[in-house]
């Protein structure tokens, strides 16, 4: 177990250094916030889509089918069960702090590290598992999130929570997975390149975020310390036991608890910018969670794969 361990924290150092490319640029002014919101937009319109679609490339198999059905059940179920799990957090913090908090807690970055996480940790096989998880984590975090962020369902569209690219991607993956379509060759091998920039691109765009945040003020705040400890230990730990009897399916297992580990979503802090919920406090809390990451994963991730065999 030790050498398996000692080879996830390669693959997750791996991606730290990717993210510390991001950072120095950051630091050095290379890469602006304007710079991080281009690369960010052309993750989530065009290269998230672009991974999702290939990972549907695979060959038809009833058993995967509802494999995937299982994996989508089960994720709405956990974050039923997440919402319930943060309510007995944070009662003392200013509403604010609170609500941002707990929805840091719940909201995993499935997107930016999640599918690299997997891809890195497990192999591309296990991708389409991350991709059910993202298009599960889309509906609910337009809706519920969005709700829980606003304070009323004043605002929410169902419009926006269905088309987001993720989701469109799905509508057009599945598809093909179901009739066994495969894209023309050129087609096929422009959306594979374009999918193979999400590793490095995300790693970059998350670095060069946190290069802006202030480290020393991060370091100095308990309560960040408490609900970063939250989403990187607590949730996953909860997510391992629960999904026992699951073990049958190691790599729906794996990649489900891996992916409840993943540190705290970059939406996050753009909701509570948006609906004014302690918007400096919560993108510390992205930034901290993001950097504790690398010590908790590692260990996650061995002792998800030890369970499931």
């Amino acid at each position: 177990m030790f050498t398996r361990f000692l080879v996830v924290l390669g693959q997750v150092s791996t991606l730290f250094l990717m993210m510390a490319v991001g950072f120095v640029l950051g630091k050095w002014k290379k890469i602006t916030a304007a710079g991080t919101g281009e690369m960010s937009s052309l993750l989530l319109y065009v290269v998230a889509p672009c991974i999702i679609i290939d990972s549907f490339q695979t060959d038809y198999d009833p058993a995967l089918l509802r494999t995937l059905g299982l994996g989508a059940v089960v994720e709405l179920v956990f974050f039923f069960l997440y919402a319930m799990i943060v309510k007995l957090f944070f009662r003392k913090e200013d509403e604010d702090t609170r609500i941002s908090f707990r929805f840091g807690a719940m909201y995993g970055n499935t997107g930016f590290m999640g599918l690299p996480l997997i891809q890195a940790i497990m192999g591309d096989e296990a991708l389409i598992f991350a991709v059910v998880s993202l298009m599960v984590f889309n509906v609910v975090v337009w809706s519920h999130g969005y709700m829980m962020m606003n304070g009323s369902s004043h605002g929410f569209s169902l419009k926006k929570a269905l088309l987001t690219p993720g989701l469109l991607a799905v509508v057009v993956g599945l598809p093909l997975f179901l009739t066994q379509t495969t894209l023309p060759g050129v087609l096929h091998t422009a959306v594979r390149y374009i999918g193979s920039m999400n590793t490095p691109l995300a790693m970059v765009v998350i670095g060069a975020q946190m290069a802006r945040a202030d480290i020393g003020a991060l370091l100095r705040d308990k309560k960040l310390f408490e609900a970063s400890a939250l989403k990187l230990v607590l949730i996953p730990v909860f997510t391992a036991i629960v999904l026992l009897p699951l073990r049958h399916d190691p790599l729906l297992y794996t990649a489900t608890v891996i992916l409840a580990a993943a540190p705290t979503a970059g939406i996050t802090s753009m909701f509570a910018e948006r609906f004014g919920r302690a918007p400096e406090r919560t993108a510390g809390l992205v930034s901290l969670s993001t950097l504790l990451s690398i010590f908790t994963l590692p260990i996650i991730a061995v002792a998800a794969e030890a369970i499931a065999g």
